[in-house]
């Protein structure tokens, strides 16, 4: 029985000795090597922040259009809704289509067709009666959203929804789990996942998985999107109550949910390159700008600017507009952001911010 006793005080000196360094894992001892939390960035000042445009009902997403205007949707109401360059805002439709909105679904992403001034398409990620799902309308029409990808699991949480056309033209969509752990990590299941799909929205060629739209799997609700001048994308990830995390992601590599949370250390599962306490945290759209990633955070109620390698974390607007939902870079070189859930006169708003 000795030797059961040393490894039981051994085993509680690794433990200790890893929260002594502020060193969190979920699933597996062997991750007390993993990269800290992001503690104590610095708080950095923006040259300047101007309240662009007011009166929104919990923004979720926003995308521009080539004449520098954006699109803008609303997750309760199903509004799309649209803002001029200089702050003018107006509505463009209701999305007709969208079940009863519950704690977390509704309409949420937004996205531009590369090839807009040809096609026209604008592209959308919602929640019927059925499942959540994308699909593609055009402005100038009244004809409902045509649905390109479905059979997306829906959940009154954990739904994902940002949709972004990546550097190779294909539409990239992450999904929740829909407060199923088990899809995460079951590749024949869209829950859980980053998906790939060409703008018709089938599986896009060269997808790890032939003839399937996952791209990757193992996450519990991943809600930002972004690549680097190099064209690698990137991943933030809402967390459930140890860590959140910023992932870069590569085709076929799994992420762990529900087997890991943050930093691991197992060998089937990719480590995330930064992760964060949800309460500093729980981030959800991001972007890439002027070399470093910028997310927006939720419960943190502050943006965070981080290097690609997840190192020299700074964080800016701390506690001063709410929850912020989304940062995302304007043609101007500013960065928009999205307030979600203020109440008052104003509602939510959408910020200017110059870096």
């Amino acid at each position: 029985m000795r030797w059961r006793r040393i490894f039981v005080l051994g085993l509680a000196g690794l433990l200790v000795a890893a929260a002594a360094v502020g060193v969190y894992s979920y699933g597996s001892f062997f991750g007390w090597w993993a990269r800290p939390t992001v503690r104590d960035a610095p708080e950095a000042k923006p040259a300047a922040v101007e309240p662009l445009a007011s009166g929104l009902r919990l923004p979720f997403d926003l995308a521009f259009l080539p004449d520098g205007a954006a699109l803008v949707t609303e997750r309760e109401t199903g509004r799309l809704r649209k803002v001029t360059p200089d702050g003018q805002l107006s509505e463009v439709r209701t999305i007709q289509e969208i079940a009863e909105p519950t704690k977390q679904a509704g309409l949420q992403g937004v996205a531009v067709s590369p090839s807009y001034e040809r096609d026209g398409w604008i592209y959308v990620y919602y929640t019927t009666e059925q499942d959540s799902r994308v699909g593609r309308l055009r402005l100038d029409s009244s004809a409902p959203p045509e649905p390109i990808l479905t059979g997306i699991p829906k959940g009154e949480i954990h739904n994902g929804g940002r949709i972004r056309f990546g550097p190779d033209g294909m539409l990239y969509v992450t999904t929740g789990e829909a407060d199923d752990r088990s899809r995460a990590q079951d590749r024949n299941d869209l829950g859980g996942k980053i998906l790939r799909v060409t703008s018709a929205g089938k599986p896009a060629p060269g997808n790890p998985i032939e003839g399937s739209p996952v791209y990757s799997w193992g996450f519990r609700d991943p809600q930002g999107l972004a690549w680097d001048e190099k064209g690698q994308l990137y991943v933030s990830e809402f967390g459930h109550h140890n860590l959140d995390e910023l992932n870069r992601v590569e085709p076929g590599a799994n992420y762990g949910w529900p087997e890991a949370e943050g930093t691991g250390g197992e060998p089937d599962f990719t480590d995330p390159i930064a992760t964060w306490k949800p309460a500093d945290a729980s981030p959800s759209g991001m972007t890439y700008h002027d070399g470093k990633i910028w997310v927006a955070c939720l419960r943190g109620e502050r943006l965070y600017r981080i290097a690609t390698d997840g190192s020299s974390p700074e964080q800016l607007l701390t506690g001063q507009y709410g929850r912020l939902r989304l940062v995302t870079e304007a043609p101007d070189g500013s960065l928009w952001v999205l307030t979600n859930g203020r109440t008052g006169p104003d509602y939510d708003l959408i910020l200017r911010v110059t870096p």
